[in-house]
């Protein structure tokens, strides 16, 4: 691999340089060879033959340097102070097959000064969840952390049970956290300069070329946020967490505790059981956005030339950006043209959808045996499904609408629309029953349910032979979708 540990030249303040504590007799869960091949990992005999000992902490290869990171952050609206990897090391940082830079974190091997009160360890449970969404995300084409691979062992964590210490080596283009700016200008306001110009450096070197580089760096991010979230929203993704340290500067999704997909279309949806006042709701996921953001602009006052009303007009372009992403994606999923009269049957949808607690991505893809039924007799299928569910005033409006919806398509090319339709609403998503499903399996030894499950999500826009029925099945039209834990 292509070595380039970067962040280890920084100030000392923002890291604590530390070994893993090895897991006690960890042995494979899974390894994800794309991954591996994106890194260059594949091509080094070294590090194949001992990935195992690598990500149980028990061999440290020479060229990583390994670090915990401190940074802050609000949590659910409050600010809460220091906090850091409690419980991960940066392992090192490498180029991969494209030239970029890539961070490989392990996760669960042990303390570190920024632990709290946690035990610096990772459960098996949430360990498979966090690598199959991420797996899954990257698939769906969403900017996300992806893994390497995870181990299992005989070291015991303690949460509600005890459980199965495990450990993943998480991959992803930057763990540079909203949290790591508001932790410099709380406890080292003199490095705010230094750190700036490292990330605009590292991950937005195009902002040089502007005559405000800071300034063209934060509309940057500001940017891919909004539509990293509308990513989010049209694929029925509910992060759970959204506080201010599980949000990257690059606009890519990190952090996986208390996910979701949404099954029966409920945009009030709270997935998070500790979320009591429903702040990270799936609707909120915009606004809760945007008001991260509004905390950590102005952190950069203290740089030259920032003031509050260029902050504004940073901040300004959020809302446009995700509406127009959000909107066009609405559309595509449809398979229509972005316009006013797109965008009034696409509401209308989610309003049936909402109304009558469909299944959010089956519904979408029902709408290919609605066009091509011939050619989608999966869909078809789903589409009799869907509209067995209908009373009479739930049928009387899906026949106005439909009807609706065929005028607008027929000015289209079919084979373009059928095309935009089949790879914008996927036919697979990771539905927490699915993950379940593949934990209670890996709790008892056998994982050759997780790897089906890795392989159906690994072409999620494609009906696959692998697949049950159960992969795709919501629950009851009334029954409460389960509310995940923050512990793991």
């Amino acid at each position: 691999m292509r070595y380039q540990n970067a962040y280890v030249t920084l100030d000392t303040r923002l890291y604590h340089e530390q070994q893993p504590t090895p897991l006690d007799n960890p042995r494979a869960g899974h390894f994800n060879t794309e991954v591996a091949k994106q890194l260059g990992w594949l091509d080094d005999e070294e590090l194949m033959a001992r990935w195992v000992e690598i990500l149980g902490g028990q061999y440290v290869p020479a060229e990583f340097r390994p670090l915990s990171m401190a940074y802050a952050g609000h949590q659910f609206g409050q600010w809460a102070g220091q906090l850091g990897d409690g419980r991960g090391l940066l392992m090192a940082q490498v180029l991969d097959n494209n030239d970029k830079l890539q961070d490989l974190h392990l996760k669960g091997i042990g303390l570190t000064p920024y632990s709290r009160m946690g035990d610096g360890r990772a459960v098996l449970r949430s360990t498979i969840r966090e690598y199959l969404c991420g797996h899954a995300l990257t698939q769906l084409g969403i900017p996300s952390s992806n893994a390497l691979g995870f181990v299992v062992s005989d070291t015991k964590v303690r949460r509600e049970r005890m459980e199965a210490g495990a450990a993943l080596m998480r991959v992803a283009d930057s763990h540079i956290r909203l949290g790591h700016v508001e932790w410099i200008a709380s406890f080292a306001p003199d490095l705010l300069g230094e750190f700036t110009d490292y990330m605009i450096d590292t991950y937005y070197p195009e902002c040089r070329d502007s005559e405000t580089p800071v300034l063209a760096f934060l509309q940057t991010v500001v940017e891919r946020t909004a539509r990293m979230i509308a990513d989010w929203q049209l694929i029925g993704f509910a992060h759970g967490v959204m506080n201010t340290d599980n949000l990257s500067i690059t606009g890519s999704t990190l952090d996986f505790g208390p996910f979701g997909f949404m099954e029966r279309f409920n945009p009030a949806w709270i997935n998070n059981h500790s979320d009591h006042t429903g702040r990270y709701a799936y609707q909120n996921q915009p606004a809760i956005g945007h008001w991260n953001l509004n905390i950590w602009l102005p952190h950069f006052m203290r740089l030259d030339g920032v003031t509050r009303e260029t902050l504004a007009d940073c901040l300004a372009p959020y809302e446009a950006t995700f509406m127009q992403h959000y909107q066009q994606g609405l559309c595509r999923k449809l398979g229509l043209r972005h316009s006013k009269e797109s965008l009034t049957l696409a509401f209308e949808w989610l309003t049936l959808l909402e109304d009558n607690l469909l299944d959010y991505s089956n519904s979408f893809r029902a709408l290919l045996g609605f066009v091509a039924p011939n050619e989608y007799p999966y869909e078809q299928e789903l589409l009799a499904k869907m509209t067995a569910e209908f009373n009479n005033e739930a049928q009387h409006v899906w026949q106005q609408w439909s009807t609706r919806y065929l005028a607008a398509l027929e000015p289209l090319s079919s084979e373009a629309s059928i095309e935009q339709m089949r790879s914008n609403n996927p036919v697979y998503v990771l539905r927490n029953s699915v993950a379940q499903r593949a934990i209670t399996a890996a709790e008892q030894g056998q994982f050759d349910e997780l790897n089906r499950v890795f392989e159906l999500l690994a072409n999620p826009y494609n009906v696959q032979d692998i697949a049950t029925a159960l992969d795709t099945m919501p629950p009851a039209p009334h029954a409460p979708q389960m509310p995940i834990s923050c512990s793991s």
